[in-house]
């Protein structure tokens, strides 16, 4: 268990460092939408809380944002 919260937490720091912040948004969602199919060979259920992560990178700048104002 302990490998795939490594791998998850590698996966999440890359997109920080080298997804722009909008692109971050879409490659999220995608990877939740592709997550649904994860009855199929390629994809997984894992992909739905990996993409979730994703995601939310881009909500914490936006709410601080709002906060300012």
């Amino acid at each position: 268990m302990s490998d795939v919260r490594r791998c998850a937490r590698k996966l999440r720091l890359l997109a920080r460092r080298k997804l722009p912040p909008g692109l971050r948004l879409v490659v999220g969602l995608l990877l939740m939408v592709m997550g649904v199919f994860g009855f199929l060979p390629v994809l997984g259920f894992w992909m739905i809380p990996l993409g979730a992560a994703i995601a939310a990178l881009d909500f914490k700048p936006i709410w601080k944002k709002l906060a300012r104002r």
